[in-house]
């Protein structure tokens, strides 16, 4: 005789996983994850820092014959050199915790080439605005103030370019995945307001320790949003819908 019970799931969380949207990141997984990729993360930014300083170190004390004439262009090849390197070490350390979940080399491939993109693209506007700046006699404080929000506007749109590129990783294996195209930005957006109010208390820490301590504080805060807005994110995302 046919149980009356027979169509009814025993779980009904497991039917939904398999015909809804399940997370990217399982809730039990969750607090490893957040924890995992914020290490991993402030690692990156640590080592990779150290090395991209160190290599450019190098190469500045070891500048070939043919650029000794051309030192500038020789500042601009190093600059990019340790960039990269910068950039690979930051992206592999990232894509270690989220290879169970999508692919790693994709992630290292499109976060390190975003990176370099976005610094690329933040620094030329920089430059150029600064130089508006520069040549620019008399402005009106309006003026001056408006030239000193756009060199911060440039950093944080900039992020856009990592998030387009990170984005179109996530995309085949995350649905509704569009608005990671913002999170670098909302990243930077954050880490330009601590910078701000960490300039604001300043004159609170003995000028002997000032340089040192907030450089520190500065790489500390910069690591931790590059790592935790992320992470968040990450655990939002929902995969494709799976069906049996």
């Amino acid at each position: 005789m046919p149980s009356l019970f027979q169509n009814i799931p025993q779980n009904p969380s497991e039917s939904h996983l398999k015909q809804g949207n399940p997370l990217l990141i399982p809730r039990p997984k969750r607090r490893g994850f957040f924890l995992l990729f914020t290490f991993m993360t402030m690692l990156g930014w640590i080592g990779g820092g150290i090395a991209s300083l160190a290599l450019e170190k190098i190469l500045r004390e070891n500048i070939p014959a043919y650029f000794v004439q051309n030192e500038l262009l020789w500042y601009r090849i190093t600059k990019l050199v340790a960039t990269s390197l910068f950039a690979l070490i930051f992206a592999a350390d990232q894509s270690i915790p989220l290879s169970k979940y999508i692919s790693g080399w994709s992630w290292m491939i499109a976060t390190a080439i975003g990176w370099l993109v976005a610094n690329t693209v933040s620094q030329a506007w920089i430059s150029y605005i600064s130089t508006i700046a520069a040549s620019t006699n008399q402005i009106s404080p309006q003026s001056a103030i408006f030239l000193g929000i756009l060199p911060t506007a440039a950093y944080i749109l900039s992020g856009l370019w990592l998030g387009i590129l990170q984005w179109l990783v996530l995309r085949r294996q995350v649905k509704n995945s569009w608005w990671w195209i913002f999170v670098p930005s909302i990243s930077y957006l954050l880490i330009s307001i601590s910078i701000f109010l960490i300039s604001l208390v300043k004159n609170f820490i003995p000028v002997i320790h000032q340089d040192v301590t907030l450089y520190l504080v500065t790489q500390g805060l910069t690591a931790l949003i590059l790592a935790a807005i992320p992470a968040i994110g990450f655990c939002r995302l929902r995969k494709t819908a799976i069906t049996d």
